[in-house]
């Protein structure tokens, strides 16, 4: 039995990579609160950036469609996405599932100014006026596919035999889905939910073909004003969002461990 020893290069590798990842984001909570203009000089703490930022009408218009649409496109895309592991786990084979998989996870390797350019072009078409569901019909097609893989892999490894004894006990099919399979298939399915509400709050370019007059997202108005010059309240709105993610997280965790323990 091969056992990974402990060195000291070991250890600075890993702290290294570890700072590669993270000291930037703590480089930027950090001079979120600098009372300095200048988001490169630190000018002593303050939180008035804070303050500007929730009285700058246009990031919280901006913010509030980023978390309409994360919110709305997540949950479609959790309930296809969950709807459609079921079929590839559980169906088996039929005629079409090769183009049907093929078109379900099409997105995980298909860049994603082809995904734009092509719901652009298909929202023309229909003579679907860009917006806010223009939008959310874009980033639901794109993070369907994250939440299937999700599911499925909780699906694959699922004990049926759980299901077969709720069927011996009367249970109908529909009843033993609902009663025993989604409780124990649930943390996949938040797992799913919070992996596209992510994907969607930093999505930039499917948003930017398809977004329009009064539907712009926090990632293209932070792209626009990083283009004229770095304003520290983008500082402050990362740290919020910064922030926000990881309380989701948590709370998520603590969803799926309560979960795990009520089914186990």
């Amino acid at each position: 039995m091969n056992v990974t020893r402990f060195s000291w290069f070991n250890l600075t590798s890993l702290m290294l990579a570890f700072s590669f990842l993270y000291l930037p984001i703590l480089l930027l909570i950090l001079f979120s609160f600098n009372a300095s203009k200048l988001v490169t000089v630190w000018g002593g703490f303050s939180t008035k950036w804070y303050v500007s930022l929730f009285q700058n009408e246009m990031f919280m218009q901006a913010a509030w469609v980023t978390l309409k649409v994360a919110v709305v496109s997540a949950t479609l895309a959790t309930i296809l996405g969950t709807m459609a592991a079921i079929v590839l786990t559980r169906v088996g084979r039929f005629r079409g599932r090769l183009i049907f998989s093929g078109m379900i996870y099409s997105p995980l390797v298909m860049p994603e100014v082809i995904t734009g350019l092509a719901l652009l072009l298909l929202f023309v078409a229909i003579g679907l006026d860009r917006g806010y569901w223009t939008i959310t019909l874009a980033h639901t097609t794109l993070t369907m596919c994250f939440v299937t893989v999700v599911v499925s892999s909780r699906l694959v490894s699922f004990d049926k035999s759980l299901e077969e004894a709720a069927l011996d006990l009367g249970c109908t099919k529909l009843s033993a889905f609902f009663q025993v399979t989604l409780p124990i298939i649930m943390p996949a399915i938040i797992a799913g939910w919070l992996l596209a509400f992510t994907l969607s709050l930093d999505d930039l370019v499917i948003a930017s073909f398809t977004s329009g007059p009064g539907s712009t997202t926090l990632p293209m108005k932070i792209y626009s004003q990083v283009r004229l010059g770095l304003n520290p309240e983008i500082n402050a709105l990362s740290t919020l969002l910064i922030l926000l993610v990881s309380v989701g997280v948590v709370i998520a965790s603590l969803v799926s461990r309560r979960a795990e323990e009520q089914t186990n």
